[in-house]
């Protein structure tokens, strides 16, 4: 069976990948997408379903819309355009919008707390409709700006998992679309002709905050040096933790023991450094063929 285009061929293989690396899809999962209407949700859905076409197991894929309440929302084309493709679709009505109206301070802005309070009305649903996995369209972009938004406002050298189990191991989130930036799940989801859908959230888009004005500086250097984004995500997955000032990672009575640890020049450590543990590719001989 032939990709339609060389770009879903490419999305595919890249999904694959994060599948093989982080043991994403596995066998009879039951996955479910969180589509939210938008460009990068819609992607995800639609190569989930090519991929699982082509799959040499079984896994089975449905799409959960949580309706945030606000105004003129179109959950009917959401719900139109995955029945006339034969996707299973749920649409969960709420009030998040109203409820973070109450919680928010003002000038507060409101996207983390929304995201965590749809993520709970997700879990829930996960439980509902026997979800194995919860899929979100978080593309490689994401992860970069995620990790400098936390590096710039929030004091912490983190991203995102490709994989997460929740704290009550009850749920696992994953990322298939790691490997895929923004401009190729847009590109996608254009020419599988998917209606992009907005949120009606009245902070939508808007370029103040700071993910959005991050947004810009990443596109800024990416344009004068060609690579960086790349560059950026393969530091998250090039992690050197003897190279911190964090003394969970670098305990003192650890480092008495162990010696001094040479440096080259470029940074990197020799003798006593060790490398981080490795996931270990269980079945690569059958996932590898997810592609």
């Amino acid at each position: 069976m032939s990709y339609a285009s060389s770009l879903e061929s490419r999305i595919a293989k890249a999904v694959a990948r994060a599948s093989i690396e982080h043991r994403l899809i596995e066998p009879n999962d039951r996955v479910m997408v969180g589509l939210s209407g938008g460009k990068d949700s819609w992607a995800l859905l639609q190569i989930l379903d090519v991929i699982r076409r082509r799959a040499p197991f079984p896994f089975s894929v449905i799409a959960v819309n949580v309706d945030s309440g606000y105004k003129d929302f179109k959950h009917d084309v959401i719900r139109k355009t995955c029945e006339e493709r034969g996707w299973e679709i749920r649409i969960e009505h709420t009030e998040i919008g109203e409820v973070m109206d109450d919680l928010l301070e003002a000038n507060a802005t409101p996207c983390s707390l929304c995201a965590r309070l749809r993520r709970g009305v997700l879990y829930r649903i996960a439980d509902e409709v026997g979800a194995t996995k919860i899929a979100l369209g978080h593309h490689a972009d994401d992860f970069i700006e995620t990790l400098l938004l936390n590096l710039f406002f929030g004091g912490a050298l983190k991203a995102m998992p490709a994989r997460l189990v929740s704290d009550n191991e009850r749920h696992v989130v994953i990322r298939p679309l790691v490997y895929v930036s923004e401009q190729e799940a847009l590109d996608f989801a254009l020419a599988s002709e998917l209606p992009i859908v907005g949120c009606c959230c009245p902070a939508c888009g808007d370029l103040g905050l700071q993910r959005q004005r991050l947004k810009r500086l990443i596109g800024d250097l990416e344009r004068e040096h060609p690579g960086i984004k790349a560059s950026m995500l393969k530091a998250i997955q090039n992690v050197h933790p003897r190279h911190l000032l964090d003394r969970r990672l670098n305990p003192l009575d650890a480092i008495a023991r162990g010696g001094a640890v040479d440096a080259d020049e470029d940074g990197g450590a020799r003798g006593a450094t060790q490398p981080l543990p490795v996931l270990r590719r269980t079945g690569a001989s059958t996932t590898s063929r997810l592609s």
